[in-house]
């Protein structure tokens, strides 16, 4: 179905989410026909802030938002979803369009597997009507099930569009791009000299992809690092639970700043807690580049500001390598924690690769060598 057509018969003005690769026509979609507009699409942090920025959209204007994410993003939504749109708390109506990655039967990455095979049924435990859309769904099928829909909006109730892969097509081209110059696997390539024997916990996507990749072309073992596969926005509180438990290793965390931005409290508990032996590393290209490039805040943000305010007790930022490469050894040589933000530019190699270890094994490589 062309994405066109799915907004045309949806009959909203006003979207919010957060990115999907599975989504990439309808993201490509609102950037070319609204940019981000806070009248008609804005790219929040979570799934969770989608939900309510959009909650408050219906209460100033009467209208039924749209929220569009990946079906990972369904934890996020089941807070605001069962204690402010319920129809038995605020009865919000609330539009939601969501990618299913790990649908059963179709291969995917293991951190998608399990939620594919819940996703239809959280959309049923929260009350909220569902709908699949595939290569075969008609413009008439759909036309009517959003007719049926409308009635439960107006009940009071949300709806869900679940979008198959390769459901959508026709998706206008959008360049992503900044002024960055470095690129974020020679990045990780530096990280990982400095870094040595450290462990290392890495952010969900291309990321940890290309730190995987890097120890390969090394011919290194994967045992230092943690890829946190899944759980965008975590990997942080993981470097500080390891942080803290393993206080004579220093240990480095490389995050993404869509990734920063989802679960930001997490900064306020890192630097609240202050351990010495992290270094916490933000790649930021201002994008969700893993599922497409749309743009995150933080090219309009002071990160730096943000983990002084929480407490990290030294934060810069650098635009080059030889600037990283100083602040690195700085951090990897203070007894105090650190915090690095790194200014990227958009873009991976075609052939990037994928880990081929699983995740099970990954964990277990990470715990031994933790312990010994």
């Amino acid at each position: 179905m062309k994405v066109e057509k799915l907004v045309e018969i949806i009959g909203a003005d006003f979207y919010t989410g957060v990115p999907d690769s599975q989504l990439k026509a309808l993201c490509n979609y609102l950037i070319d026909k609204y940019g981000i507009d806070p009248n008609h699409h804005l790219i929040a942090a979570n799934e969770g802030n989608c939900a309510a920025l959009a909650a408050g959209y219906h209460l100033a204007t009467g209208k039924v938002p749209v929220v569009y994410m990946q079906n990972s993003g369904e934890g996020n939504i089941i807070n605001p979803a069962a204690s402010l749109l319920s129809d038995k708390v605020y009865a919000i109506p609330m539009i939601f369009i969501i990618g299913w990655r790990g649908e059963p039967g179709i291969h995917d990455e293991p951190q998608h597997v399990y939620q594919g095979e819940v996703t239809l049924k959280l959309l049923d435990d929260m009350d909220i009507k569902s709908f699949v859309v595939d290569k075969e769904t008609t413009e008439e099928e759909l036309s009517a099930k959003m007719k049926e829909f409308r009635t439960v909006l107006e009940s009071g109730k949300d709806v869900a569009f679940v979008i198959r892969k390769g459901a959508l097509t026709d998706a206008p081209k959008v360049e992503y791009k900044n002024d960055n110059s470095m690129v974020r696997e020679e990045i990780i390539r530096h990280i990982v000299q400095a870094s040595g024997e450290d462990p290392i916990v890495s952010t969900t996507g291309k990321a940890s992809r290309e730190l995987f990749e890097i120890r390969e072309a090394n011919g290194q073992s994967h045992k230092y690092d943690f890829l946190t596969v899944g759980s965008m926005g975590h990997s942080s509180s993981i470097a500080l639970g390891v942080a803290i438990n393993k206080p004579e290793l220093r240990v480095w965390c490389i995050d993404g700043d869509g990734a920063a931005l989802m679960h930001m409290g997490a900064m306020a508990v890192i630097g609240a807690n202050k351990p010495r032996n992290l270094i916490h590393v933000v790649i930021n290209n201002g994008a969700h580049e893993t599922v497409g490039g749309m743009p995150t805040v933080a090219g309009q943000i002071d990160l730096i500001g943000i983990a002084k305010a929480c407490g990290y007790p030294n934060a810069v930022s650098v635009d080059n390598f030889d600037a990283l490469d100083n602040e690195l050894n700085a951090a990897k040589s203070r007894n105090e924690m650190s915090f690095i933000e790194v200014k990227c530019s958009i873009g991976a190699r075609e052939d990037l690769g994928r880990p081929t270890t699983s995740a099970l094994e990954n964990k277990q490589n990470f715990m031994d060598y933790l312990k010994n």
